[in-house]
């Protein structure tokens, strides 16, 4: 199963983080003038996503990526660069507008996720962030292209790095969005 590539940061294997991540620094892919973000803090529910709209670096089945408070995070560097690619989703991605890597994406609509921005922790230039702990939108990957007779070896992958597969988002974040909407709706009280 090695020989299926999924995304360089773990086609070779999920790499631990560090325990004490105390954030850094991400950086688009320009040789000339990067854009440059400081994150404080660490990152957390860091998975591989197959869903077609996060970036993925070329040839990638997946990206990686994780969340962090939108107040964890600060344009250091060439904010100019940068433009939201598609205004009308929930997730208001800013890509660079010369090498396309999304650099953050927040969410600022009511929504169970409202306060968060994504980030695709591999571009940090620090090690030690926190590794991803599941695959979610696993099937997506064939909207981008993928074939559908490679879908059990991408599976078996995954596993073998010890990715569990989910069609959607790992049950915890599940049960979190399910809440939220309870709540708001009146069928669970606080």
């Amino acid at each position: 199963m090695g020989n299926v590539m999924l995304h360089p940061s773990i086609d070779g294997g999920v790499k631990k983080g560090a325990s004490g991540f105390a954030g850094g620094t991400l950086v688009c892919n320009c040789a000339d003038r990067p854009v440059r973000l400081k994150i404080k803090g660490s990152v957390a529910h860091n998975h591989a996503c197959g869903c077609t709209k996060c970036w993925k670096p070329a040839g990638a089945k997946f990206s990686v990526v994780a969340v962090t408070g939108t107040e964890n995070v600060t344009v250091e560097a060439n904010g100019d660069k940068l433009a939201v690619v598609d205004p009308a989703a929930l997730i208001q991605r800013h890509a660079c507008k010369a090498c396309g890597v999304h650099m953050y994406g927040p969410v600022e609509r009511d929504h169970p996720f409202k306060g968060l921005s994504f980030v695709h922790p591999e571009r940090f230039e620090e090690e030690g962030w926190a590794e991803p702990g599941f695959a979610a939108f696993v099937s997506s990957i064939i909207e981008a292209g993928v074939m559908p007779s490679e879908m059990d070896g991408v599976r078996a992958r995954l596993k073998e790095i010890g990715l569990e597969p989910y069609d959607c988002l790992n049950p915890a974040l599940m049960d979190y969005i399910a809440t939220w909407t309870a709540k708001k709706s009146g069928a669970l009280k606080d």
